[in-house]
Formats: C-alpha cells, structure tokens, sequence
C-alpha cells in the first residue's frame, strides 16, 4: 500500500511540473514575478530524481510479482506429491503383507537376471567362460581297455583272453573348460580368440591321426577376424578347430559343428571329423544365407594291409625303417589303433590336406534346412631306401574325397534329424572308426584305399528339459589287391579260422566294416540362477567284420556298450 502511494504521489508531481513546463507563454501587459534560471534547474534535477525512483520501484514490484508466482507454482507441486504419497500409502495400506517366500523368489529371480549375463568385460574385451564337470561311468560287454573314448576296436576271441571278461570303470577325463574373447575395433569387424580343453590326453598315445590329443589336451583353440559388411562377409580362422569337413548347423561359423549328442567321446562310426591345426578362408552371401570356403589343414596317414615289403620309410611300424616323432611329438609311435595292419606315429607329409567346402541355409515349408558339401584333396609320401625296393625315390600318392550332410527341423522346436555321406580314397582317418587310408604292393608302392561312411540320426525334443536321440553309422573299406592278390588290403589268404576260439592262432583279416546303433537321452534336471545339471544315459551295440578270406570266413565281433554321465554346466 505505501508502495502504491509513493507511486501516486510521484507520478502527480511529475505530472505537475511537466504542465508547468508547457504551459502557454504569459501575455507581457500582466505583471508577474519571473523565476531565476537557477530554480528551474533544481526543479528539474528533482524531477530527475523521483523519476529515478519510480523506475527502481516498478522494478522491485515485479520482481516481487514473479516471487510470488513461483511460490504459488511450488506449493501446487508439492500439494500435488503429497496427494501421490498418500494414495501409494493407501494401496499399501489396503494390499495383503508379502510373505517371505515370495521375496525370496523376487531375490532369485534378480541374481537369475544377473546370472544370464555370463559374460564380464576386459579393457573393451568381452569375455565369455564356458565348459562342464562331467562324473561318467563306463560299461563293455567285451574288455577293449578304452576310457571315455571308445576305439570300436572290438576283440576277437583269439585276439584276447580279456575278451571273454566285461569291463566297467568311472571317468571325469571329459570335463572341459572354454574362453572366447571377443573385440570390435570398428562397427565391420570382429576380432575373436577361442580355447577349449579337456583331460582325454594320453602321453603314450598321443598322436596326430584325428584329435591331435597330446598332453594337455587342446580341443580348439584358434583366432578369427571376421569382415562383416552389406550383403556378404569374410571370415579367416588360424589354429587348431574342427575340420572343415565336420558338419555345422548354421553356414561355416565356428562353435556351430553338429556332433552327435553321445556320451561316448569317440562319437558314433560314420560320423567325418577331426580337429586339427589349420587355415581357413570362408564368405557368406546373401544375408549369410550362402557360404563358401577354402582351408588348409593338418596331414597325417594312417596304414593298412598286409604284403608290405622293407625299405620304406612312411612311419610305419615294425616294417623297413620307421620315422619315429622328434621333439614334441610322441616318439614311440606305440598307437595300434589300425587293426591286424600297420599303426603309425608321425607320418612322412610335406603336403597339407585341402579341403573345400559350400553351405546353403533356407527354408522348406516352414522348415529349417541346412544343407552342405565338400571335396578334399590328399597326398601321402613315402621314402623307398633301396632295401627289396627300387632305391633313391621319394614317391607321392594323391586322392579324392567327397560328402556331403542335412541337418533339418522335421518338426520345429520337437524333432531334428540329421544325415551325411563321406566317399573317396584316402580318407580312413577322418571317421571315427579310424580305419586306414593307404596300403602298399610288394614293389613298396603307396595306395590310397576306397571306403565310405554314413551316419544318420535323429534328436526328439520330448520337453524343455529333455531329448531323446538315435543314431545308426558304418564305416566300410573295399578290398584293394596287388601281386596276383597276394598284397594290399583284404587279402584273402589271410585266414580268419580261429577268430572265435579263444587262444586261436589263425585270425589275421582286415577290418572291412565297422557299424554301430546307439540310442539314450539326455533330461536337464536343473537349469536356473546357478547354471544347468543334466545327466544321460546311452546305450550302443558295436559290430566289427573282417574281410572274407580263401574259406569264406568273415567273422564279426561284437560288443555292448553303456554310459552314464552327470554334467554341470556352470555358465
């Protein structure tokens, strides 16, 4: 109110004095009294001044104006809050007490959250653990003296006393550990780095003929740097992974092979694999729909057959001279895997296996089908001394293979089945039935031995936690003759008449066929927070059969095999 009165009164005096300044000029005939200049210029000093005034008043009425409607802004806000408070008081109020057990559950399933984020992080690096604690146990119905990996090298009865006994024993050589890092240093590539390791290694086998599982055992363990642009990628993988050759599930991408889901470590005869050390190139077109690659890989020749002559220098095992492993490698070549032929440690190679391979993701009514095929190239060496052969040769020997595989959703998310064929010359040591790939004529020359392999099998995805699964495979080699018969692989005066007598000294055949069927399941008791528990169970019956000899004798020996196995898969 005062501020109002002053204003008034201001502005009137203003007011006032600006008339006085302008009134009209007085007429001379009337006598006044004139004031001095120095008045007027006081006057107008004072006007100046209470003019001032009035400014300075105004201002702090609006400032006071805007206090004001900022405090009346706040008090509705906070009105406005207090009225949330008390409504969330009253659901409170009004909603039943939480019991402990449902805050336990709220609890588990935060760490459950937390727990699916595997993964932890290293100066831009993301780091992912994998593996599984495997506790197995092992039945055979015949003593083969394998661990988890069986060498379906079936006993004959004239072969071994131990034959006629059955065999059980536990084993925890299958737990596996895993790292993958990964790194982007631009938005198109990806740098990667993948280990993985088991305890299946055994010094006094070690070798490299499909596994290279020299202690520690490495499973995989390779970089990759992968160009991923607009419409198509290139991918480049060195080290030691799955052959090129194996099935995979999705295009040529590394983790993504489809081994059968045994237990057995050995897989199941007919299934093409090995892991070795490589270098791989592949492409994918087509929004990784279409894929193409290229890669070189580790050589090794495993040896068959009967009729071989000395003087040769292959790595072959109590015949001629035996190039025996150096440093780093097992150097008693003591692995008699090759059955009644010639085992072998490491084998003359200066050539690697080449091995080329195309894949086609698509979609067939509403099914996912992968289809694949590849070729491969091998060469096998030898050194003839001149001992009972032609001397000073270095000779070479090349082959051909060939296959190819479907995987497909029969049934999406209930049943998958897979199928593949593998044929050519050359090619023993890439089944799991570890057959040869060469023999010899008398004249010490090296041949490449026709076999094929097929495997097929399917997996039902009974429930979320459980599948049941089962495979059929064989491995077959064809009888290869040289000298009138008298060598090669599957010659027929070698005689198999005693096979199944025990203690018999005649049962010297070739092997011609090894098949097995196998069938189990797998139920995932617990996946959670904590990780996830399965346990198996996988029953298979093993056939191994001899090539006929001169009396039509071709026997087969046969085994039962069953496993059990609890896994714990952390991550």
């Amino acid at each position: 109110m005062n501020i109002r009165i002053k204003l008034l009164a201001t502005a009137a005096a203003s007011s006032l004095i600006a008339t006085a300044g302008t009134a009209a000029p007085v007429k001379k005939h009337h006598p006044v009294a004139h004031r001095a200049p120095s008045a007027n210029a006081e006057l107008l000093a004072e006007v100046k001044e209470l003019r001032a005034q009035v400014d300075e008043l105004r201002s702090k009425v609006d400032t006071t104006a805007n206090i004001q409607n900022e405090t009346s802004a706040t008090v509705a806000n906070t009105q406005a809050q207090v009225q949330s408070v008390q409504t969330q008081v009253a659901a409170v109020t009004a909603a039943p007490p939480v019991t402990k057990e449902e805050v336990h559950t709220q609890i588990a399933g935060a760490i459950e959250k937390e727990h699916h984020n595997d993964k932890f992080y290293f100066k831009g690096i993301t780091i992912t653990p994998g593996g599984f604690l495997e506790a197995a146990g092992i039945y055979r119905s015949h003593f083969q003296g394998d661990d988890i990996a069986s060498s379906f090298n079936v006993p004959f009865a004239s072969q071994s006393h131990a034959s006629k006994a059955s065999e059980g024993r536990f084993s925890a050589r299958q737990s596996r550990v895993s790292l993958l890092a990964q790194g982007a240093p631009n938005k198109d590539t990806l740098l990667s780095m993948y280990g993985e390791f088991d305890f299946q290694g055994g010094a006094q086998t070690s070798n490299s003929n499909q596994s290279n599982s020299y202690v520690p055992r490495i499973r995989n363990l390779y970089g990759t740097i992968d160009w991923n642009n607009a419409g198509y990628g290139i991918h480049v993988l060195a080290g030691q992974n799955w052959s090129l050759l194996t099935l995979q599930s999705k295009g040529m991408s590394p983790r993504s092979e489809v081994t059968p889901p045994q237990i057995d470590a050995q897989y199941i005869p007919g299934f093409a694999w090995a892991r070795q050390p490589g270098v791989r190139v592949t492409a994918d077109f087509l929004d990784h729909q279409l894929w193409f690659g290229l890669a070189a890989e580790n050589p090794q020749t495993t040896f068959g057959g009967t009729g071989v002559p000395a003087g040769i220098t292959t790595a072959i095992l109590g015949n001629g001279s035996t190039a025996t492993g150096g440093n780093q490698v097992n150097p008693t070549g003591a692995f008699q895997q090759f059955y009644n032929g010639v085992g072998s440690s490491l084998s003359l190679n200066h050539i690697p296996d080449f091995i080329g391979k195309s894949a086609v993701e698509t979609v067939i009514g509403g099914h996912n089908v992968h289809v694949e095929g590849f070729a491969i190239y091998r060469t096998f060496s030898e050194r003839l001394d001149g001992t009972t052969v032609v001397s000073g040769s270095n000779n070479d020997a090349h082959s051909w293979g060939y296959g190819g595989s479907v995987n497909l959703q029969v049934v999406p998310k209930l049943l998958d089945a897979q199928f593949s064929y593998t044929g050519g010359r050359g090619i023993g040591r890439y089944g799991s039935a570890g057959l040869a790939d060469t023999t010899f004529d008398k004249a010490g020359n090296i041949h490449p031995i026709k076999e094929y392999m097929m495997l097929a099998g399917a997996t039902l995805h009974a429930t979320k936690a459980l599948d049941v699964y089962g495979f059929a495979g064989e491995e077959v080699e064809k009888r290869q003759l040289y000298n009138g018969g008298t060598a090669g692989y599957g010659v027929a005066t070698l005689l198999n008449t005693n096979c199944l007598q025990e203690g018999g000294t005649t049962c010297a055949g070739n092997v011609r066929r090894i098949r097995q069927v196998t069938g189990g399941f797998w139920d995932k008791f617990y996946q959670g927070s904590f990780g996830r528990a399965q346990i198996g169970i996988q029953y298979s019956y093993t056939q191994r059969q001899l090539f006929e000899d001169v009396n039509g004798l071709s026997p087969q020996a046969n085994n039962s095999m069953a496993f059990v196995s609890f896994r714990y898969y952390p991550f």
